[in-house]
């Protein structure tokens, strides 16, 4: 195998970047990094169908922070991203490179006072990491400039048209210079994402990890046939047979969630609720608390879910069927990342059964295995 600085300056990687890299440890290239960097590097716009957590931050990271000009106090790139989570995930990303390159990012994000973001916007900024309502806010504020813009990043594109921001993305793209290089990440390309490639992008160059894989290497697939009133009793079984570790569930509701979440806190389970409601600290709280071990099930809908980034997750639980395979590619692709193993185990309750097949018919009945659960536990 080719030395780091050897595999990455291959790439296209600058004496700069690879100083970055080496800061943040990584050991090789990661396949998306490895296919793209080289295409945006030279100067193409991009479009990345690759799941969460294969490095492809700094995929686009990379190429964009050499061309920022530090020198300049204009706003130069825009990465929209769905989530304050991944905003804040993606920023720190920016502000690592931003040492090595010599330019400041900040984060524009709902959920916390605009009297902090002008405080940030006024010291200055080359690069912007945001949700794409909070940046329209500052736009139509006129508290920021977009016309300087030569960059601009689409992160997670999928999510945030699940999210509903497919106009918000649209007015944006029309708010920043038509001569640009955008890229644009995805763990699925449905037809709306489709044709904002189409209107918005210049020959983009297509670039695919891995896609004969519907699901992620390393996720033992796994369903539980159990009656809808049944399902918390499966899973209490199932908690007693298998070590979990740290696992992520997913209802279909908020209210389902408010539920298990009580059911399982009742049980002596440590699990917490993450959804819309909570405040930014209690979000904060909350995702500490299950990144340092100290809570061992986070309990989420699909929406409060979308962005968070956690490492070695080793299960997730799909306590209610997904309603469609994209829904479910997506949950299950919260576990074995990055080359590591995990478990995904759906309840399929009575009423389920044909979204189920659904399922099944994609990802291949050889690829999910039935768990068995006693009639009487």
């Amino acid at each position: 195998m080719a030395p780091l600085s050897e595999a990455f300056r291959a790439l296209g990687v600058d004496e700069t970047g690879l100083r970055a890299i080496a800061a943040l440890g990584f050991e090789t290239p990661t396949p998306i990094q490895a296919a793209a960097l080289p295409v945006v590097y030279a100067g193409d716009d991009v479009v990345g169908l690759a799941q969460t957590g294969t490095g492809k931050t700094l995929a686009f990271g990379l190429p964009l922070a050499r061309l920022v000009e530090p020198d300049s106090a204009d706003i130069q790139a825009l990465v929209l991203v769905p989530t304050r989570e991944l905003a804040n995930q993606v920023r720190e990303v920016f502000e690592h490179l931003g040492k090595f390159y010599g330019f400041t990012t900040i984060s524009l994000v709902g959920g916390r006072s605009l009297r902090g973001d002008f405080v940030a916007i006024d010291r200055g900024a080359h690069v912007v990491v945001g949700t794409p309502g909070r940046v329209i806010d500052h736009i139509r504020r006129r508290t920021i400039s977009l016309d300087a813009v030569r960059f601009v990043v689409l992160d997670e594109a999928d999510q945030m048209f699940d999210i509903g921001f497919a106009r918000d993305i649209d007015y944006i793209l029309r708010s920043v210079p038509r001569q640009r290089q955008t890229t644009l990440f995805s763990a699925t390309m449905p037809s709306d994402i489709r044709r904002l490639v189409y209107r918005y992008m210049r020959n983009a160059v297509n670039i695919a990890v891995a896609p004969e894989q519907v699901t992620a290497e390393g996720v033992e697939q796994l369903y539980c046939e159990v009656a809808e009133r049944d399902k918390f009793r499966a899973l209490m079984y199932l908690y007693e047979q298998r070590d979990f570790g740290r696992s992520l569930v997913f209802r279909r509701t908020k209210i389902g969630v408010d539920r298990l979440t009580e059911q399982l806190q009742r049980a002596g389970v440590p699990a917490k609720a993450i959804h819309g409601d909570l405040s930014q600290r209690e979000r904060d709280r909350v995702m500490t608390s299950f990144r340092d071990g100290s809570l061992q099930f986070l309990i989420a809908t699909n929406v409060a879910a979308r962005g968070l980034d956690i490492p070695d997750i080793e299960h997730v639980i799909n306590y209610d069927v997904p309603q469609n395979v994209e829904e479910y590619v997506h949950r299950i692709g919260r576990t074995a990342r990055a080359g590591k193993t995990g478990a995904a185990i759906t309840f399929v309750g009575e009423w389920e059964l044909k979204e189920w097949d659904m399922v099944v018919a994609t990802v291949g009945a050889g690829a999910v295995k039935q768990l068995p659960v006693p009639a009487r536990y």
